[in-house]
């Protein structure tokens, strides 16, 4: 057992998640003391920032938890509301760590959202600021970082010598897809060639068949920092008839994958569920509004593990997954030098929710009958 105190510095943009956690970490250990601790950052009217601990945290297990990917927290910059961006983020968090420099006695940081996670790799004479990032964690003194679906995971090797782990949220997702949705007759679709084994792992969690879209790319243009996408090519088991779930690490505008879901409507396919570990939604909200109204999916499941505005959440198309539990599931056995085998996959448990499921439903046709 770890004799250190666990303690949660969370920051103000992920501040509802943090509540959520605390709670769940009060009954996990049945104690009704409080993990979060009292600090406070602060931003000159120049936009410079500054963070204060308000409280002593010689000898703790400490775990900052950051969303760099909230775009809704504001303050004060030169008389102007200013909202601030994943850089200013990143930089708050190693603020905190300065702080806390020389008292924790372990320093973790969670970002569900891993900061410049789409920079993980470069061609030419381009900047590598994820793999930068993490070693400016490492070279401050973080001894472990928790993360979610990484859009590469092999950028832990920037780091070889400090713990990195990456888990995925699948089972919460599909948990809350198998006690609000009918599927039969499912197919598991990765809209890219690189999300290819994430909805490998969604399939082979529900032990269905998989398929794959190939973006082909015009290599000379630039668009928005992207090679803009010329055309969506299909591989894969034939979809006609079958429901779909569309997989992938993260939606930022959508485009790509509502034509993913276009491209399978015109091949015949029932509903079709759009899944993502994060909905960033950057723009393109009417277009989901559209693509909605035209049935050309039947809803959106992602998590709370990044900022999504209320007015999405209040949309009949958005289902949120709360993954509070699961994530101080995760803290939680950290703290204690548990085993966490058990949270890397839940597929025994899935399995058992859809025999449970299927149980149910049989019963109740018997019933009907």
């Amino acid at each position: 057992m770890n004799g250190r105190k666990l303690k949660l510095l969370v920051m103000p943009n992920c501040y509802e998640l943090g509540e959520k956690v605390d709670k769940e970490l009060k009954k996990l250990n049945k104690t009704e003391e409080n993990f979060l601790i009292d600090f406070k950052p602060d931003r000159f009217s120049n936009g410079e920032g500054k963070v204060r601990i308000n409280e002593n945290v010689n000898n703790t297990d400490l775990y900052i938890l950051s969303d760099v990917g909230n775009y809704d927290i504001t303050y004060n910059y030169h008389g102007r509301d200013h909202h601030m961006a994943p850089d200013e983020h990143f930089e708050d968090i190693k603020r905190s760590i300065g702080a806390i420099s020389g008292h924790a006695a372990k320093i973790n940081v969670v970002m569900p959202l891993l900061y410049e996670s789409r920079q993980h790799k470069r061609r030419g004479n381009e900047s590598l600021d994820c793999a930068i990032s993490l070693q400016e964690l490492e070279s401050m003194g973080v001894k472990n970082i928790i993360t979610f679906d990484a859009h590469d995971p092999s950028i832990c090797n920037a780091i070889p010598r400090l713990q990195f782990e990456n888990f995925y949220p699948t089972h919460r997702i599909l948990e809350e897809i198998i006690d609000k949705e009918e599927i039969k007759d499912l197919l598991v679709i990765s809209p890219d060639m690189g999300a290819m084994e994430r909805a490998r792992y969604y399939a082979d969690m529900l032990g269905v068949d998989v398929g794959v879209f190939y973006k082909r790319r015009d290599l000379s243009k630039v668009v928005n920092g992207k090679n803009p996408i010329v055309e969506h090519m299909y591989m894969g088991a034939n979809p006609e008839g079958k429901d779909v779930m569309i997989v992938d690490d993260m939606i930022a505008s959508g485009g790509s994958i509502l034509e993913v879901a276009k491209s399978l409507k015109e091949k015949g396919v029932g509903k079709i569920y759009l899944i993502a570990t994060f909905s960033l939604f950057t723009e393109g909200i009417d277009n989901f509004n559209e693509a909605y109204e035209n049935k050309l999916f039947h809803k959106i499941y992602s998590t709370n593990l990044t900022y999504v505005p209320e007015e999405i959440k209040e949309k009949e198309w958005y289902q949120d997954v709360d993954c509070s539990r699961y994530l101080a599931k995760i803290i939680n056995t950290f703290n204690k030098h548990g085993d966490i085998e058990e949270l890397w996959n839940g597929k025994k448990k899935i399995i058992n929710k859809i025999k449970k499921k299927k149980e149910e439903e049989e019963k109740q046709l018997q019933l009907d009958i």
